[in-house]
């Protein structure tokens, strides 16, 4: 694995996933570079497909043979990654390789996809084709783009009220010019130098992350450093808040999840987690450590972004976090006691992602040590 990780968390999948088949390198971007490398690679069911972002701002966005620079509707997406042109730990998205069948993918940032920023996963002998039709598709040049990424916000989040927005901000100390999703209520973007936002997991023994709601800009990271006990940072959403995202969204979505992070008793280094900011849609996160009971439903939860002038506000999401005590077990929660523990890498800058329909997975993610001991 690279030293970043984000679970495309499905778009990618935990941290250290277990990889039954091969594993394919391939960057994305780089200075000055509009290209995917390789463009494109031959892959079996299992295998995995690491994409490493480089300079400067690009997605891994899937399309379809006739539409190249269009998304594919519930088609898998990074969201934008923004990179400063002095980073050299790079993001990664994690892809898991389903079946034979081909995938098409392109960068839907301004028009990279015109000018040929196109991938593919089992091509045949069409990957030449598809980058021709890519570049013959200058008529839809911004539009499209803009659509392509309205559409993405709008399925990751609520209805159509998330808007596209082109914006100037800081990143890592380099001023890029960006397109996100925002969402109605947010905080406006900021062009000041971006920021880690300290979230402490399980502090002093409590099942707590504090703090527990914070709003963050685009290009900030969320860190969540792991303090005792065994504890998770899963993102689920407002209307399932102690449910993983991927097990409930209806389009495809997979979201993050650190994985189970044990820390012992006598422990010195703490294993962290961190994801980047990539729009400023609310995000909902719970702990799925189920044992002895579940730590979601004793209130376990933290929102970044939320829209705290409307109904779905972090108290409201608390509160039907604490409800669901008296419902099913949440699917996918399994307790630490039966999931081993994750293996633990420097942090790096990742953020939300969105699943396939097929079931592929993407992640991003950051740990900062390895831990041995499981505790419940």
């Amino acid at each position: 694995m690279f030293p970043k990780v984000v679970a495309l968390l499905g778009l990618f999948a935990l941290a250290a996933p277990v990889t039954h088949g091969a594993v394919h390198n391939v960057t994305v971007g780089g200075p000055g570079v509009l290209k995917y490398d390789p463009p494109f690679i031959n892959a079996d069911p299992g295998d995995e497909v690491i994409f490493i972002f480089k300079q400067k701002n690009h997605t891994v966005t899937q399309s379809s043979f006739d539409s190249p620079c269009s998304r594919l509707a519930d088609g898998f997406d990074s969201s934008f990654v923004p990179v400063a042109d002095d980073e050299t730990d790079f993001p990664i998205a994690q892809f898991q390789v389903q079946d034979t069948n081909p995938v098409w993918v392109y960068c839907r940032q301004a028009n990279h996809c015109q000018q040929g920023m196109v991938f593919a996963i089992n091509p045949g002998d069409k990957f030449a084709a598809f980058q021709a039709n890519a570049i013959g598709n200058n008529t839809n040049s911004g539009s499209s783009s803009a659509a392509a990424a309205t559409s993405a916000a709008a399925t990751a989040t609520a209805p159509a009220s998330v808007v596209t927005v082109t914006a100037t901000v800081t990143v890592n100390g380099q001023t890029q010019t960006t397109t996100y999703g925002s969402y109605p209520g947010s905080a406006a973007p900021t062009s000041a130098t971006s920021q880690d936002h300290l979230i402490t997991v399980g502090e002093q023994g409590t099942l707590t992350f504090s703090p527990s709601n914070i709003s963050a800009q685009v290009g900030d990271t969320l860190t969540f450093r792991f303090v005792t006990k065994n504890h998770t940072a899963t993102q689920s959403s407002f209307a399932n808040p102690c449910s993983p995202l991927s097990a409930t969204s209806t389009s495809g979505q997979v979201g993050f999840d650190s994985g189970f992070m044990p820390v012992p008793a006598d422990g010195s280094s703490m294993p962290s987690f961190q994801i980047r900011i990539n729009d400023t849609a609310p995000i909902w996160v719970y702990c799925k450590q189920k044992n002895p009971a579940s730590h979601c439903a004793a209130g376990m939860v933290f929102s970044a972004n939320a829209i705290e002038s409307g109904p779905n506000n972090f108290n409201a999401f608390k509160a039907k976090a604490v409800s669901s005590a008296t419902t099913s077990s949440a699917p996918g929660s399994t307790s630490g006691s039966s999931a081993e523990p994750s293996s633990t890498t420097k942090p790096n800058g990742a953020s939300r992602a969105h699943e396939s329909g097929r079931g592929a997975g993407v992640l991003f993610a950051g740990f900062a040590a390895l831990v041995g001991v499981l505790l419940l």
